[in-house]
């Protein structure tokens, strides 16, 4: 066993021992249908903390020659699967963590040779009876092993994407480039390559890199295909954590759930669940691994529309997004489209791909967003409406229909453009703004089905003694109209799950005069 080639499964061992391990080995069976098929290079790309590492250690332990792991695996999901055993400790394993090695040399521009020279070091002692050269490419010695013995190779390289992320200077770039294309685009090599699995923050970038690497199928927050499941914690995943320890299950959904990918509605940060578990509590667990300037930014650069589609996502909102443009790097942003799938990427937007719109996913990484805009000039009115978002709640509570009016009114001139002003989503991402605060003690629900239409607001409080709230918008009409709607539509039965007092706000805008009425009515049960 080596450090690089043929590893031991220590890693896997510590994963297994820890107090919370998701059992996520039917990625495995996935691996296993591609070994030795022209889909066998993948490219998975997740946020920071989303399990990219366990799982490249799972794939090393499970295919390393350099351990026996059948014990291990014995206790996981893959050993359900019909001839599990069959790919297991048979393959030669080269992993690399490419951040970690990079990190830790005093010269980076010696990263390629001193990365050949580590992994050829091993290889030549694991096949004393195969003449090497360390100083030879780590390309031919692969070919040389499988020349001579007929054994194939598994690559798994984490974090792939550390140059680009550094932003090295050119020479160290293309002679990482010349790296990757002599393992991957070389004819011969490919029979000695049985799978490759990359892993990083970023697709491939889309000049360079990609046609380097353009054997590989990508998997990412975009587009995950068959390893959506794999890309976080699934919301059953979840749900059975919360149950075991405790941990109040609504809540911890309000606060990481929110990533859609694929076919999976629900995936959780699983920094942020894990931390929730062990703390006891909720809290902006996630985002603390990482700096609100990586944020601020970019949410800040100067592009078309992006201040109006960031005021909008803040408020609840979803907003169209073309993630094509974006060339995966850190530098060529060109519109507000690449700034967002960048974000995408970094999982501080979540991406709904059967209606191609990002939002913020979650109340955790929404607080980033505020505190990326928090002293930002072109943000100063914005801000004002979520500072004053707790008085307005409280007004609004105490059945304040005039103070609401004129809150709302406020929010509606400074959240939306003259171009959106009319349009309904943008006046309910602008009462997203205004009542901020209440994602303290309520979930808000944006067109909540009731079977006689949709109600166009609903908070339903997650704390004791608060009342249930149904706002109705309606323009150029009035508002107690809006009011007779919610009821005469029984809209409260959509909340019959809620046993608690009821508070119908009925709110009407005048194009013209752009001036907004309200109504409050309680109901007391």
């Amino acid at each position: 066993m080596g450090i690089y080639f043929n590893p031991s499964n220590t890693l896997l061992q510590q994963d297994l021992r820890s107090r919370i391990y998701i059992d996520k080995s039917l990625l495995i069976q996935e691996t296993n249908e591609l070994l030795g098929t022209n889909q066998k290079f993948l490219c998975v790309s997740r946020p920071r903390r989303f399990g990219k590492s366990m799982a490249s250690n799972m794939l090393t332990a499970y295919y390393s020659k350099g351990c026996d792991s059948k014990e291990l695996f014995s206790k996981l999901n893959i050993a359900q699967v019909e001839n599990w055993q069959q790919n297991l400790n048979a393959f030669n394993v080269i992993q690399m963590d490419l951040n970690g090695f990079f990190h830790s040399l005093k010269n980076p521009d010696h990263l390629i040779s001193e990365m050949e020279k580590a992994i050829i070091t091993e290889i030549q002692e694991a096949f004393p009876q195969i003449e090497l050269d360390e100083k030879d490419s780590l390309a031919n010695t692969i070919l040389r092993v499988y020349n001579k013995t007929g054994q194939t190779f598994i690559l798994i390289f984490d974090e792939y994407d550390v140059l680009v992320r550094e932003k090295v200077k050119s020479s160290l770039f293309e002679s990482y480039l010349d790296f990757l294309s002599s393992l991957f685009k070389n004819n011969n090599l490919k029979v000695a390559i049985s799978l490759a699995y990359l892993t990083g923050i970023l697709p491939i970038v889309r000049d360079k890199i990609q046609s380097k690497l353009n054997e590989f199928d990508e998997y990412s927050m975009t587009n995950p295909r068959r390893l959506a499941q794999f890309a976080g914690f699934t919301e059953k995943e979840v749900s059975s954590l919360c149950q075991h320890h405790k941990l109040d299950f609504e809540e911890c959904k309000r606060w990481y759930d929110g990533y859609k990918l694929g076919k999976e509605d629900h995936i959780y940060s699983p920094k942020s669940v894990v931390t929730a578990i062990k703390d006891g509590g909720f809290d902006d667990y996630w985002t603390q691994t990482g700096s609100y300037e990586a944020l601020k930014d970019y949410i800040l650069m100067n592009f078309e529309g992006i201040k109006d589609d960031v005021i909008t996502m803040i408020g609840g909102g979803k907003i169209d997004v073309n993630i094509y443009s974006y060339l995966n790097t850190m530098t060529d942003f060109h519109s507000k489209d690449d700034v967002f799938t960048y974000l995408i990427h970094l999982g501080y937007l979540a991406y709904d791909r059967a209606i191609k719109q990002c939002y913020i996913p979650n109340v955790e990484v929404r607080s980033q967003w505020i505190l990326s805009i928090k002293n930002a000039p072109d943000y100063t009115k914005i801000m004002e409406l979520v500072n004053d978002s707790k008085n307005l709640l409280q007004r609004t509570l105490e059945g304040d229909a005039e103070y609401v009016a004129q809150s709302l009114t406020l929010a509606h001139q400074r959240a939306t453009n003259p171009l959106t002003y009319n349009n309904e989503a943008s006046f309910q991402s602008a009462i997203g703004l205004a009542y901020f605060y209440a994602t303290a003690q309520y979930t808000i629900i944006k067109e909540l089905p009731t079977g006689k239409g949709y109600a166009d607001v609903a908070f339903i409080p997650f704390v004791p003694n608060l009342p249930a709230i149904i706002i109705e918008l309606k323009n150029n009409k009035t508002a107690q109209g809006a009011l007779n709607q919610i009821k005469t539509r029984s809209y409260d039965d959509a909340l019959f799950h809620y046993r608690g007092n009821l508070l119908f706000v009925g709110i009407n805008y005048h194009e013209g005069t752009k001036q907004h009425q309200c109504v409050i009515e309680k109901l007391e049960i």
